[in-house]
């Protein structure tokens, strides 16, 4: 049998095989597509489960705060002892995201709005037993005369009009104060050292100290400083951290 001639190829029209490219380019990229749809569906879904899971822990933090705080407030105090200074310097080591409202209250209302904010604050009854509420969120005690000084000429500002106003020139302070005898920074030194007569006009003209983090000296323990932690009284161990923080 003779062997058969080869059948001739069927021309296809370059407009066809172009469509057909163009098909076979469009169903790839609907499939990459439908994959990175899938790929986001999925990692949405993990996100929300991630962030419901922080929402909740951060809720029974704050739970968890607020029941501590007032386990403190009903902690049995011994009555009242004068403290070895008057006067106190406090600062904010701890607290964001897992303080309850009352908690955060009680620290704006003291002037601590920001972590490694300080103030100055006259100690008694009262501001001791304010300060066992917060606790675990500040340091504070008995700053010498050195660091006071240091503090008001290097971080001190005015509070005017609810501005933070650097205190450059003396007027601003004899503006403010003058009528109390108050008329330069040295005034204001010798004012706060000695627990003076018009302490509260002072500490309520002065912005909140802010504070460099220090690169030695916290571990970020809410146990108490005595105990090998950072927080609550330090009596004249302060001046150490005030050194590294200043």
């Amino acid at each position: 049998m003779a062997d058969e001639e080869p059948k001739p190829l069927s021309y296809i029209p370059e407009t066809i095989l172009k469509k057909r490219r163009n098909n076979e380019e469009w169903a790839i990229k609907r499939k990459q597509q439908l994959e990175r749809t899938i790929r986001k569906i999925k990692d949405d879904k993990a996100l929300t489960f991630k962030r419901a899971e922080h929402y909740i822990k951060e809720y029974r933090n704050k739970e968890l705060d607020l029941i501590q705080m007032k386990q403190r407030g009903k902690r049995r105090r011994p009555a009242f002892v004068t403290p070895e200074s008057k006067l106190l310097f406090i600062i904010r080591i701890q607290g964001k995201n897992e303080i309850h409202p009352k908690t955060r209250k009680i620290l704006k209302s003291l002037g601590l709005w920001r972590i490694y904010s300080g103030i100055f604050v006259k100690a008694n009854e009262r501001m001791m037993e304010m300060l066992q509420r917060v606790e675990p969120y500040i340091t504070y005690g008995y700053p010498n005369l050195k660091n006071v000084r240091e503090l008001i000429y290097k971080k001190g500002y005015a509070k005017i009009d609810r501005q933070r106003v650097p205190l450059t020139e003396n007027n601003i302070i004899e503006g403010a104060l003058g009528k109390h005898g108050i008329i330069c920074i040295e005034d204001i030194v010798n004012e706060i050292a000695n627990v003076g007569p018009h302490f509260k006009e002072v500490t309520n003209f002065l912005w909140p100290l802010t504070l460099s983090k220090p690169e030695e000296g916290l571990q970020g323990k809410k146990k108490l400083y005595k105990d090998g932690g950072d927080t609550g009284n330090r009596k004249d161990h302060i001046n150490e951290l005030i050194s590294k923080m200043n």
